[in-house]
């Protein structure tokens, strides 16, 4: 343990040496308050603050991971090029710990300028209102709906399967379908075409979500519906009028007596934007039922659609503001641990360029996963296969870092579990990563060093 410990301090020395951290912290500190003054976001606080979220800590995410991978990469591989790895070497030192001290050092960089930035962020959001002299009413609006952190309901997906596969056979047995597409591709098609069906609300009728088992932890806090209307066609002022209905609306089915409230609200609002709105959490049921009316109203010309993924949902508060911003930043150190271990990897049997240009790579393709693995969706059927048999796998490996986004959670005001940081850590950090270090060890045992030559 000593001897790696001797490695990480080492290490933590040649980075300041070489300045790489100093000029990348330089930069991040600079940025961050320009950022917290000079973005707009939408005009409002809100707005902004959304905005500075956002960038900000995407630009520290960019920034340190592009940090992570020139260290790992140069530390381990200009050793060996200088031969500065034969002395150290030649001392009562394991290869392996000569590999976990480099790893150490460069995560010990990561968590402190990490943890540094991402203090001057929750300084800089909590400034921001007051620099703006924020009112009354608008701080309990950002009380309620970004310096918090709400748990979310969404309805829950109809099975469309039965309807999907007898419209394929029709399809089949009238020769209409799509040439050049994969059968997967085309059921994907034909189940999210039903799905839709299903969230269409015609002028004058309407649409019900039901949902059980919600449990609010405090009833005398507000609950939130959150919606984002599609249209089949544009209304000449891109705004859609609405007729809402929250609470038991099983007491109209059956004309039961309830002491639970249902609250109506109308509304116009802007189509393709995501909306919403606060009940009094009252209106949930003592058995956990909730029911979410929708009426489009005659008025409107157009079919309305709610998207099943980001259509309707219900929020409530759950957690802090801070205790949330906590697990975003546990998001982005996981991202450098991942990028720690892939660059010790790299540098363990290339050169510093290849290295460095095999990480920045794979960064690339896992901040850009979610899109490169929609793509395959629409490949043909035979280039799907030859996907499929060389590199899914590859790509599956690949953490999804446009999915582990702290910044995505920490606008939208969206509960991080601990479950759900602990899986992430399981999955990013013991698996993946684990397989990277343990690959990094293996190679490098085997790697010739140097010659014994006379």
């Amino acid at each position: 343990m000593s001897r790696i410990r001797a490695v990480a301090i080492n290490t933590v020395k040649q980075a300041l040496r070489i300045k790489i951290v100093l000029v990348f912290m330089l930069i991040l500190f600079v940025l961050i308050p320009v950022m917290a003054l000079g973005l707009t976001g939408d005009g409002t606080i809100k707005g902004r603050l959304q905005s500075f979220v956002t960038y900000s800590l995407s630009l520290t995410s960019l920034i340190l991971s592009l940090m992570t991978i020139i260290l790992t990469t140069y530390s381990l591989s200009e050793d060996v090029y200088k031969k500065y790895a034969y002395m150290v070497l030649t001392k009562p030192i394991r290869r392996f710990e000569l590999l976990l001290g480099k790893l150490a050092g460069v995560i010990f960089l990561d968590v402190v300028v990490l943890f540094f930035c991402a203090g001057l962020i929750y300084a800089a959001t909590l400034y921001i209102p007051h620099y703006y002299e924020a009112s009354g009413e608008q701080l309990d609006s950002l009380n309620n709906q970004f310096f918090t952190a709400r748990s979310s309901l969404r309805p829950p997906v109809p099975d469309v399967t039965a309807e999907v596969v007898e419209e394929y056979r029709k399809l089949q047995a009238s020769n209409q379908l799509p040439e050049g597409m994969s059968t997967q591709s085309i059921m994907r098609e034909l189940t999210n075409r039903k799905l839709y069906e299903k969230h269409a609300v015609e002028p004058g009728r309407d649409i019900v979500w039901e949902f059980s088992n919600v449990r609010i932890p405090d009833p005398n806090q507000q609950i939130f519906i959150r919606f984002k209307y599609d249209v089949a066609v544009n209304p000449p002022d891109n705004v859609i009028y609405s007729i809402w209905d929250i609470g038991d609306l099983r007491q109209i089915d059956f004309a039961a007596v309830s002491a639970t409230p249902i609250y109506r609200t109308q509304r116009q609002d802007i189509i393709r934007t995501s909306r919403e709105f606060s009940i009094n959490a009252d209106a949930v049921a003592d058995d956990g039922y909730l029911g979410v009316a929708f009426l489009n109203v005659p008025l409107n010309p157009t079919v309305v659609i709610f998207s099943p993924e980001d259509g309707l949902e219900v929020l409530y508060k759950s957690s802090t503001y801070t205790a949330n911003f906590v697990r975003g930043v546990l998001l982005i150190l996981f991202r450098l641990i991942f990028l720690a271990c892939l660059g010790i990897l790299a540098s363990s049997f290339l050169s510093f360029p290849v290295a460095i240009l095999l990480c920045i790579t794979i960064l690339c393709l896992a901040v850009s996963r979610g899109f490169i693995m929609e793509s395959f969706n629409y490949l043909s059927q035979e280039v799907h296969l030859i996907y499929s048999l060389t590199i899914r796998l590859l790509i599956q490996f690949i953490p999804q870092f446009d999915q582990l986004n702290a910044a995505h959670y920490l606008v939208s005001a969206q509960l991080i579990s601990w479950s759900a940081i602990a899986q992430i850590a399981a999955l990013v950090v013991v698996l993946k990563a684990g397989i990277l270090l343990a690959l990094a060890l293996v190679i490098f045992s085997f790697r010739e060093i140097a010659r014994v030559t006379g």
